[in-house]
């Protein structure tokens, strides 16, 4: 069953077009994540999707409702945590949360009930009586998490979620989101951390407006299974690097902390034509390894001149 259905949407300020007549849609209970660097146009999508943002062009349906012609019975099913998250900081916790409750109908032993299980599961119950200006970002992202869990909302946006917080934290908020997916919620999940695609179930490449791929992580890894990539130590860096963007035989390759990806066609020999290349200019080549694409290598190698693999 389909949760959320985009077909052509399209934002523009001016002449500046912010998305760029995209389609996907997103199956019930699926964790989507919306993946690109800032200004890829990630959160003027989710805006457009809550109702927030009214698009140029384009239709999109949350749970059968159409967020152009229906906004308010959108946002009435959703939940959204926005990049920027409202809340009070000269609020309580719980105070927060008992008036965004309150902006969605609950209110009595329904709101207390709703409060505490949120309470609960986000692990945020000793914090109930402090007040949000108190609270480190992380915790307040949390508090954040819970005042658009409240209501039980069918769709959950989730924008940057996880931004400065720290690696026990984000892997806990994964761990939520799983279970809210588990549960049949569907969730939005913008993100910049290309590691966290790894937890999603379907994933899109955004970058000026645009998709630019699609797919499951596998799906999408399994676009490089016609080349081999490797992680090489060469010294100097730099010099190097220029030597090998020379090369016919490198399709491409990016800087890796303190290392090189390389991709190569299958079967290349790779260690002895590198010596080949690199001796003459006097660059070391201190190890070769060959390595499993990741998410990180595939958005890069989309966005940074090479090959469109949707």
């Amino acid at each position: 069953m389909k949760a959320i259905l985009v077909e052509k949407l399209t934002k523009k300020f001016g002449d500046f077009i912010a998305v760029n007549s995209i389609s996907f849609e997103v199956m019930r209970g699926e964790i989507f994540g919306l993946l690109g660097a800032n200004g890829a146009g990630k959160t003027t999508t989710i805006k457009m999707l809550c109702g927030v943002l009214a698009p140029t062009s384009g239709r999109a349906y949350i749970a059968g409702y159409d967020v152009v012609s229906d906004p308010e019975s959108v946002k009435r099913i959703i939940g959204y945590m926005s990049q920027k998250f409202s809340l009070y900081h000269d609020l309580r916790v719980h105070e927060n949360m008992e008036f965004y409750g309150g902006l969605y109908g609950l209110k009595g032993e329904e709101l207390k009930r709703r409060m505490q299980e949120v309470l609960d599961l986000l692990d945020l119950t000793e914090e109930r009586n402090t007040m949000v200006s108190e609270l480190p970002r992380g915790i307040q992202q949390k508090v954040a998490f819970a005042c658009a869990l409240l209501h039980e909302p069918e769709v959950i946006f989730l924008d940057e979620p996880t931004a400065g917080v720290d690696p026990l934290e984000r892997r806990r908020f994964w761990d939520i989101i799983y279970e809210l997916s588990a549960s049949g919620t569907t969730l939005i999940v913008t993100t910049h951390y290309l590691d966290e695609a790894e937890f999603c179930h379907h994933v899109a490449f955004m970058s000026s407006g645009n998709i630019i791929a699609e797919g499951s992580p596998t799906r999408l890894k399994e676009k490089l299974s016609g080349y081999d990539m490797y992680e090489i130590a060469i010294e100097p860096l730099l010099k190097g690097v220029s030597v090998l963007r020379k090369v016919d035989w490198v399709e491409w390759l990016y800087v890796f902390g303190s290392s090189v990806h390389v991709l190569v066609k299958k079967g290349c020999g790779l260690r002895e034509a590198l010596k080949k290349v690199l001796d003459p200019y006097e660059v070391r080549l201190i190890s070769v390894d060959r390595i499993e694409p990741s998410l990180e290598d595939v958005f890069l190698f989309l966005g940074r001149g090479g090959k469109n693999l949707s």
